[in-house]
């Protein structure tokens, strides 16, 4: 069962960007991976939290496939550089 991993991302300094995106691309498809989802405008249909910056949403073959993608020890560093400049919400989830 497909897997997905949705971040809402607060970016506070973008400078991270180039950087992250070209060596996270290669590690998210080593674990069967893809981006599904990038936006940078998101509209809120409910609620009242503040909108994030960016919407990420990853789409993985399996949960153990999404988490083992999060927990590649490539993808630590990164981790810390997205932190350099922005926040992040994750959250795993299972598809139907």
């Amino acid at each position: 069962m497909a897997a997905y991993l949705i971040f809402e991302i607060d970016i506070s300094d973008p400078s991270w960007g180039a950087e992250y995106g070209d060596k996270v691309k290669p590690l998210v498809a080593k674990h069967g991976g893809k981006v599904i989802i990038r936006s940078t405008e998101p509209i809120r249909i409910e609620g009242s939290r503040a909108l994030p910056s960016v919407v990420v949403v990853l789409e993985f073959p399996s949960r153990d496939a999404a988490q083992g993608w999060y927990d590649d020890p490539e993808y630590k560093p990164l981790i810390g550089l997205r932190n350099t400049g922005s926040s992040a919400e994750g959250l795993l989830v299972d598809g139907i």
